[in-house]
Parts: C-alpha cells; sequence; structure tokens
C-alpha cells in the first residue's frame, strides 16, 4: 500500500511552493487531484496526479525576493524592543541605482517579506527577505543544506570580554590551533551537536566561517566556547548569491536567473 501524504506536504516536495502556500492553491481551486479539485488537507500518494492551474505560477512569478545590506541596530523581523524592521528599508529611495533587474518598484513588493535566514540586530550584511514560499524553504527548511558565509572579527577573551587578559591585536598568534579545530567540529549548542563548518583566518583579527545551519547567536555562542568574544559579524553570501557591492542600507531584487 503506497504511503500517503497531506496534498500540501506532496505539492512542497514537489520543489512547486512552501506548504503555506500550497494551502492558499488549494483554497482558490488551482490544484486537481486526479482531475478533481483538491480539498484542504486532503491525502494523496504517489500514484495520484497532481496539477496546478497556471494561475498559480504566474502568482508566484509576481512575488520578489530583495537582497539588501542590513545594517546594525535593525533586526530582521518584526520591529521589536523598540527596533525596526529591515524591511522598512525597502523602499524606492533606498534601492541600489546599479541594480540590473528590469522590475519596478511597486509598493506591493513591500507586503509579506519575511527573512529567509536572520541576522542579529548586532550583525550586518547580506539578508535575503522574500514573499516567495520557495525561496524560504530552501534557504531555512529543515533540508536546507546552503552554505551562509560569514566574516567575523574577534578578540581574545578567556575571561570574558571585561575580564584581564583581553587580546584584541593579532589574535591568530594567541589562539590554539586544536581551538581552531573545535570550531570546525565538535561544539554543541543547547545539547546539539553542531554541523561540522568551514573556519579559517581571513586575518589575524577575522576568521571567515562557512555554515549549513543557523541556529540563534551561533556563531557568537560556538566562539564563545573557545574563548573568543565576537566585536563584528557580517554575512557575504548565501549559497551562490553574494554581498558583493550592495551599499550599506540599500537594496536589489534577486535577479530572475539567480539562484542560491
Amino acid at each position: 500500500m503506497q504511503e500517503s501524504v497531506r496534498i500540501n506536504k506532496r505539492l512542497a516536495e514537489m520543489g512547486l511552493c512552501s506548504r503555506r502556500e500550497a494551502d492558499e492553491w488549494v483554497a482558490r481551486g488551482w490544484v486537481t487531484v486526479n482531475g478533481q479539485p483538491a480539498q484542504t488537507g486532503q491525502a494523496v500518494t504517489a500514484a495520484d496526479r497532481i496539477e496546478v492551474a497556471p494561475a498559480a505560477r504566474q502568482q508566484q512569478d509576481e512575488r520578489v525576493t530583495i537582497v539588501l545590506h542590513k545594517p546594525v541596530g535593525y533586526v530582521s523581523g518584526l520591529p521589536e524592543d523598540g527596533h525596526q524592521s529591515a524591511a522598512m528599508l525597502v523602499q524606492p529611495g533606498t534601492r541600489w541605482r546599479e541594480d540590473r533587474s528590469p522590475r519596478r518598484f511597486v509598493p506591493s513588493h513591500t507586503r509579506g517579506l519575511a527573512p529567509a535566514g536572520r541576522l542579529d540586530i548586532d550583525s550586518t550584511g547580506l539578508l535575503v527577505l522574500t514573499q516567495d514560499g520557495r525561496v524560504a524553504k530552501a534557504l531555512i527548511g529543515a533540508d536546507s543544506g546552503v552554505e551562509k558565509e560569514y566574516l567575523v572579527r574577534v578578540h581574545w577573551a578567556p575571561n570574558g570580554p571585561q575580564g584581564p587578559g583581553v587580546v584584541a591585536q593579532n589574535v591568530q598568534a594567541v589562539f590554539a590551533p586544536e581551538l581552531l579545530q573545535r570550531l570546525r567540529h565538535g561544539l554543541q549548542i543547547d545539547g546539539r551537536v553542531l554541523k561540522a563548518a568551514q573556519v579559517q583566518w581571513q586575518n589575524p583579527e577575522q576568521l571567515r566561517f562557512v555554515l549549513r545551519e543557523g541556529m540563534k547567536r551561533q556563531i557568537r555562542r560556538m566562539c564563545e566556547q573557545v574563548g573568543l568574544h565576537v566585536v563584528g559579524l557580517k554575512r557575504v553570501r548565501i549559497g551562490r548569491v553574494q554581498l558583493g557591492q550592495l551599499p550599506l542600507g540599500q537594496w536589489r531584487y534577486l535577479g530572475p536567473n539567480e539562484r542560491f
């Protein structure tokens, strides 16, 4: 007997949309199963013929993904604790002049923008905001293995950032190679073993991290476990999309041919 799953899960597994989008498509009558209109929560198997109306694809094509250079002091999601959301920076006046996307900005492009991978309030760099559930699933879904690259400025602070023994210059010289190896693999956060990471010195005060997961404040907490204190963190790449020359506080559309 073939295993059955809900229709929204099957559509997401097919890479067509997110589960939330799938529920919307079903509610609008845009999905059929074996030629009959699908029902919300309907169970389907691999043998069922699932078809999606062109209107659903057209709606997806109208949804935008924004690449933003987030400054320090903005939160990635909804406003909190008196801090503004980074999404409020998406305005006509802050669009990068060198954005090559043919899209013309319209106010609807700011509705429902959600961060696909957060950046802490005290971090800067590449933040992706999207209306497209496929992008969100690819970047933050449970099975996502998309690389995220960061440049991380550190101090050696084995007794805490305010304690004795802090080293701010040529940190690499006082940081033991075995501790660097621990950063690469062997640390745990909240009882969970972290995936292997790429970690190497970019210069004597700055590390380069490449992660395939994104726990809250992960890099800062990793560094604390080996006696480092993060004084600056910048995300410069997500998958194949680079921050590049995008100026601080400005944004551009994800290009039609760009893929994470």
